[in-house]
């Protein structure tokens, strides 16, 4: 009969039955999966026990942003002269940079990290130990490989490294480097006791990480974040096996991050005071040499005053002189302005100062060059000069430099326009000076300079006194909205998480094991194997025997296996197998899997039924039929089929009663030839009107073709797959073969299906995941030992 092509998928049926299937074939290993969960739970703690927690700190700042702004006093504004805005995107990437985290790594000593010792696992001496250590020459540090263990002597106010005493607070040349032992200002003797209580201080040790590792590492377990898109409050978190170190790390970097604001901010301060400074040095000196000529002149001219024309004069062009003064002032800023955009590239530099200048383009212009410069410079230590940011600043610094050379020159048209102006005028008031004395004109004109230089003078210390009250008063453009606070609870490792890990990690090892198991196993396993090889029906199920008889059916009994082939015998209608059709094959792919024992069965299972039964022993190579039965092979098939003896010569009774015998007779030399000479054909013909079923125990279909050669004269086939004795490339084979040459009307028999696992389950009818009963074939039956190291080897098929 043509089978159909092996179906891969599952039916909704066999979907339904998942979960079931799952369950018998877990259960039974019940024992080795509480193991593994014990042993997984002791893991886990074990693991929790040492393992040193981690909790994490968090603390956030306000910013000031141009794009998201937050209003501040008038007065602290007109104080911050040259503050600027920022943009919190930027702020986080500049409070992430190395050059921050170097810095902390610096103040805080991470570099040289003072470890405590213990029996099982160390812990950080960070707020423990009674010392901490300085390095002379951080930035040039290199790690050590292995741990300096040093000892404190408190009584002395010394350390003991590597077998010399030293002072602490001493700076001290050692072979790791020019190193200074310090008091730690955290410690206090109580929190140094061991795990006992006792005041035995454990071993010290520490280690040398360089500057650059010990910051990557800390921005490595820090988080930077604006708190929302709108927001301008950047919330930062680390994490940290000690909390107060977890604090000490993110205040001592907002406070880095503030002084590093400040300093870019008093830049442009300090570079306006440098400018007025300049400008008073020359300025004193010349209003020092007007005054020595003043004096002179009244001196040695005898005049005491000017005369009352003579100070309307003054009077007259000292508001047009300070106004040239201020004038020429801010074009000389103009052309400082002017003379570093044209001849810098504008990288990294600080734009001149601009006092005098009250354009608000041109401030306002200035402004974002100078803010941009300084992002430039904070980008540019954080990320390579080829990065898209950093060049994006530097295209908008060339775009905003254009504008700035036409503010230049259109406002110095107009200052020099005002400044003809202005000449154009104290030219005409020079004319009134005719009228004048010469020797009065003479100091009308010394006055006259007196007063400029006197008005520059004062406008200068003015703008100084500003520039410097900018400078001592500048705040940073952020502030604390909490400071750094760690949490109480440990955040690593999650005991509820790690417990889980552990019992899911557990089932699944015990699961892989299972299944790996399985499927390294070159032999069927259980009914599922055998349906995803093969779509052939499986008619019945028999369990694994335990018993030195092969006959384990009989009158009375009303055992598990003896159930089976009750279900076996009436599942032979499924076959067809009727009055008309009797004849049944029953073959197996290799010796072994259990046809005598099968056939023998079977057919005291019917003849038990009051049916007439005769069992045939076909098996002419490894005949073992006759055997079951206690009964001789001197006459039996091969004698008919050579024509030694006749149908009724040959049947022999046995114990049982209706059921009949025909041994195999004198093994021949050759089985497949004298089944193939017609005597096969009339001998069930006749044994056909004689009796009600007829059994045919045949040699296995792998070796040699004897069942194909018998399987078109009969009616029905069983075939046979022995669990855990079955190779699976035969069920592969079984099913090839099948749509070439298949055996007449076949289905299949699970024989000698064996307890998996701990411990004895039901039934398991259909899946053949451990029946609880143990039986066997005589042949091949084992006593079975008792006890756990027996149970343990069974386990596992040892």
């Amino acid at each position: 009969m043509q089978q159909n092509p092996i179906k891969k998928n599952y039916s909704e049926d066999e979907e339904e039955n998942l979960f079931q299937d799952l369950l018998f074939k877990f259960l039974p290993w019940w024992p080795l999966f509480l193991l593994l969960v014990l042993l997984g739970g002791a893991g886990a703690w074990f693991y929790l026990r040492y393992k040193v927690p981690v909790y994490s700190t968090e603390a956030s700042i306000l910013i000031k942003d141009e794009k998201k702004g937050i209003d501040e006093s008038d007065a602290l504004q007109a104080l911050d002269l040259f503050g600027s805005k920022k943009i919190v995107e930027n702020e986080v990437k500049v409070i992430q940079s190395k050059t921050l985290a170097q810095e902390v790594v610096k103040n805080l000593h991470l570099y040289a990290p003072v470890t405590i010792e213990g029996r099982v696992s160390d812990r950080s001496g960070y707020v423990n130990a009674p010392l901490l250590i300085s390095v002379q020459n951080p930035d040039s540090l290199k790690a050590t490989k292995e741990k300096v263990y040093f000892k404190y002597l408190p009584g002395r106010q010394q350390v003991e490294l590597d077998s010399q005493a030293y002072a602490i607070n001493t700076w001290i040349n050692t072979r790791y480097g020019t190193l200074r032992f310090e008091p730690n200002k955290y410690y206090s003797p109580s929190s140094n006791e061991t795990e006992e209580g006792d005041k035995e201080t454990r071993p010290l040790y520490f280690n040398l990480v360089p500057v650059k590792s010990a910051a990557n590492g800390m921005i490595a377990r820090m988080k930077v974040a604006a708190s929302s898109k709108q927001s301008t409050v950047i919330d930062l978190s680390i994490t940290d096996e000690v909390p107060k170190r977890g604090e000490d790390i993110l205040n001592n970097l907002i406070a880095v991050y503030n002084q590093a604001a400040v300093l870019d901010k008093n830049t442009l301060a300090a570079n306006t005071l440098h400018f007025v400074e300049d400008r008073l040095k020359y300025v004193v000196n010349e209003l020092d040499s007007v005054e020595s000529q003043l004096k002179n002149f009244k001196s040695r001219n005898e005049i005491t005053d000017i005369s009352t024309q003579g100070q309307i004069f003054l009077q007259t062009v000292s508001a047009n002189d300070q106004k040239l003064s201020e004038l020429s002032m801010q074009l000389a800023v103009l052309d400082q302005v002017e003379s570093y955009v044209k001849g810098k590239n504008g990288k990294g530099n600080i734009v001149p100062s601009t006092l005098g200048v009250a354009d608000p383009v041109l401030s306002s212009l200035l402004d974002k060059l100078y803010t941009t410069e300084l992002e430039y410079e904070r980008m540019r230590k954080i990320v390579p000069e080829n990065n898209p940011s950093v060049v994006s600043l530097v295209d908008e610094m060339e775009k905003i430099k254009p504008g700035i050379l036409e503010n230049i020159r259109s406002q110095r048209r107009s200052l020099q326009a005002s400044r003809g102006d202005l000449s154009a005028t104290n030219s005409r008031y020079s004319s009134m000076l005719r009228t004048i004395p010469e020797k009065e004109r003479e100091l009308l004109g010394i006055s006259r300079q007196q007063g400029i230089k006197n008005n520059i003078y004062t406008f200068l210390l003015q703008k100084r006194e500003e520039a410097a009250l900018s400078y001592a008063s500048t705040v940073p453009d952020s502030r604390i909205v909490d400071r750094a606070e760690s949490s109480d609870v440990p955040v690593s490792p999650k005991r509820p998480l790690i417990y889980l890990i552990a019992v899911v990690g557990a089932l699944g090892l015990g699961i892989g094991s299972i299944s790996a198991k399985d499927l390294l196993t070159r032999t069927i396993q259980s009914r599922q194997e055998i349906e995803r090889y093969t779509n052939t029906p499986i008619l019945g199920e028999v369990v694994h025997a335990k018993t030195n008889s092969p006959l384990v059916v009989g009158e009375g009994k009303r055992t598990v296996i003896a159930e089976q082939f009750r279900h076996l015998r009436t599942s032979l209608g499924y076959l067809g197998i009727n009055s008309k059709k009797k004849k049944v094959l029953i073959t197996s792919s290799i010796s072994g899997e259990g046809k005598s024992f099968i056939t023998a069965n079977l057919g005291i299972s019917l003849a038990l039924m009051g049916k007439k039964v005769v069992l045939i022993e076909l098996d002419l190579r490894k005949p073992k039929l006759a055997d079951a039965f206690g009964l001789d092979r001197k006459v039996g098939i091969t004698n008919y089929l050579i024509e030694q003896k006749e149908a009724v010569e040959i049947i022999r009774n046995t114990s049982v009663n209706n059921l009949f015998l025909i041994p195999s007779g004198p093994i021949p030399p050759n089985p497949s030839e004298l089944l193939l000479n017609g005597r096969m054909q009339e001998l069930l013909a006749y044994l056909e009107g004689q009796f009600d079923y007829i059994l045919i125990d045949t040699a296995p279909v792998s070796p040699v073709t004897d069942a194909y050669i018998l399987s078109p004269i009969c009616d029905a086939t069983l075939y046979l797959v022995r669990d855990g004795y079955t190779p699976k490339v035969f069920m592969q084979k079984l099913e090839d073969g099948n749509r070439i040459h298949s055996l007449k009307n076949m289905a299949l028999v699970y024989n000698d299906i064996k307890s998996k696992g701990f411990g004895k389950y039901g039934y398991g009818y259909g899946y053949g995941y451990g029946y609880g009963y143990g039986y066997g074939y005589a042949e091949e039956e084992t006593v079975v030992k008792k006890g756990l190291k027996s149970k343990v080897m069974r386990m596992f098929n040892l």
